[in-house]
């Protein structure tokens, strides 16, 4: 089944077409993260989703090149190193690695540039440029550059390519300096910001005098020069579908002439029990938090992919138990498959949809390849997983299930895990108490003293470990 998306372009699910003549290269640009703090969960469910798109392209054969830029340069972070006194470069340096740290933690791949704002200034000051010669932006009195959207739209152009908007209600030629505004104003938009006191030593040369860029040209001036001035994918949460978005369609179409990007795809907001993530609220939650609470990695990453990108999505403490049963469930059955399979020659996954695994492979590959094909339909992806593991395990349980057709089922469990990105849990380190305590109870065993060796099991149970019994001797498990 070819690839289908939704694209908030044209407001309907299309088959997906690279602009490659061949068909075979995807340039995917993501809106990264704005390093004035730690990315938060509504935050991480969006690079989570953008991980997902890439890793699917790439399951389906094509050859990605996925760009995700380094906002280091906006009104918020002025304000934060103005208060720290911190310089800029060494204020956003932290919370860039930690981004990069949290990003890996969550299993994501790393884009493959991570450009920042502040090192293409003068991809910025051309493309301002150009919009000026071409009479849609304009220099105010006070020394700042902004992009007219009338001038714009008397061109022939449309603003209002993602949103619908009514300019006969709206603010249409007003000017807006900060870099986030009223969502339900359209006006002019900053293009480059005069230095003010406030912006400190947080300034460049131009033609239009000393200042900074503004928030939306960063993004077009960096997916442009990384991709080329027309590329196939670009992604973000909803909530920068306007202005953000927008605002980077109308001024790099008007700069170029030509089609900016062709797919868009937005991620529905996250909500967090019940309610809109705030601090107030005390629902407000980084990664750091969550794995300070002892959730891992894999389990939050497994949560942010349970709903579908376009469904709000209502993320729990209680959810994120669940993730943790869940991949116990599948951790188990890959843990016997492999069990099954030691010492038969590891078969070779494939990269795709392909036939690893025998039949019982190729219809959970076939099914799962056509659930994300599908707009990335991730609940029919995770049932045809799930279906995978209850069938696997009744082989196992019913011992109808070769070592060689384990191997080939494990392979067929590593395509897909290729795109999940979930992997399996790693051995626990046993504790030498542990361990100890398991050799009393084989002891108590062998002597036939079962009273004992109930009593040690119970005691494992107490300090987080299942022991079981295993043909090849006993086997533990932390709870």
């Amino acid at each position: 089944m070819a690839l289908r998306f939704h694209n908030t372009l044209s407001r309907r699910v299309e088959d997906f077409l690279p602009l490659d003549p061949a068909g075979k290269s995807v340039g995917l640009y993501c809106c990264g993260p704005t390093v004035y703090d730690f990315a938060h969960i509504g935050n991480w469910r969006t690079f989570v989703f953008a991980d997902l798109v890439r890793r699917t392209l790439e399951f389906s054969g094509y050859q990605v090149r996925h760009v995700m830029n380094i906002t280091d340069v906006e009104d918020k972070i002025i304000k934060r190193v103005r208060a720290t006194g911190v310089p800029l470069r060494q204020f956003t340096g932290q919370y860039e690695a930690a981004f990069l740290d949290d990003l890996q933690t969550l299993g994501c791949r790393l884009p493959h540039l991570t450009p920042r704002a502040t090192e293409h200034i003068p991809e910025m000051l051309d493309l301002i440029g150009r919009l000026v010669e071409r009479g849609i932006a304009y220099q105010a009195a006070d020394g700042s550059v902004y992009f007219s959207i009338a001038r714009y739209r008397g061109c022939g152009c449309k603003y209002g390519q993602l949103v619908n908007l009514n300019f006969d209600e709206l603010r249409v030629g007003e000017r807006v300096a900060s870099d986030e505004y009223d969502k339900e104003s359209v006006a002019d938009f900053a293009l480059w910001k005069a230095r003010v006191p406030e912006d400190g030593d947080v300034f460049w040369p131009s033609p239009w005098g000393e200042g900074r860029p503004g928030w939306h040209i960063e993004c077009s001036a960096m997916s442009m020069k990384a991709l080329g001035a027309s590329f196939d994918l670009h992604l973000g949460g909803e909530d920068l579908a306007f202005p953000h978005h927008e605002d980077e369609i109308a001024q790099s179409e008007g700069a170029t002439g030509k089609p900016f990007v062709k797919y868009w795809l937005h991620g529905a907001h996250l909500m967090v029990e019940g309610k809109k993530m705030s601090k107030s609220l005390g629902n407000f939650f980084t990664l750091r938090d969550l794995l300070g609470k002892g959730f891992s990695g894999r389990e939050i990453r497994y949560l942010l992919l349970s709903a579908h990108y376009r469904e709000t999505f209502n993320f729990t403490l209680d959810g994120l138990a669940g993730a943790r049963a869940a991949l116990a469930r599948m951790d188990e059955c890959v843990g016997k498959l492999r069990e099954r399979a030691a010492g038969v020659p590891p078969a070779v996954p494939t990269t795709s949809s392909g036939s690893a695994g025998g039949t019982h492979g190729s219809t959970f590959l076939t099914r799962f390849a056509d659930a994300l094909a599908n707009d990335l339909n991730i609940s029919a992806a995770w049932a045809a997983v799930f279906d995978w593991v209850r069938d696997t395990n009744k082989r196992l349980a019913e011992n109808s299930l070769t070592p060689e057709g384990a191997g080939a089922a494990l392979a067929a469990w590593e395509t897909v895990d290729a795109v999940l990105g979930i992997g399996t849990k790693g051995g626990a380190e046993v504790p030498a108490e542990i361990q100890s305590l398991v050799e009393a109870r084989t002891v108590a065993k062998q002597a036939k003293d079962f009273a004992r060796a109930d009593a040690i099991r119970g005691e494992l149970k107490a300090r987080g470990w299942l022991v079981e019994d295993t043909p090849k001797g006993p086997k533990l498990k932390p709870l």
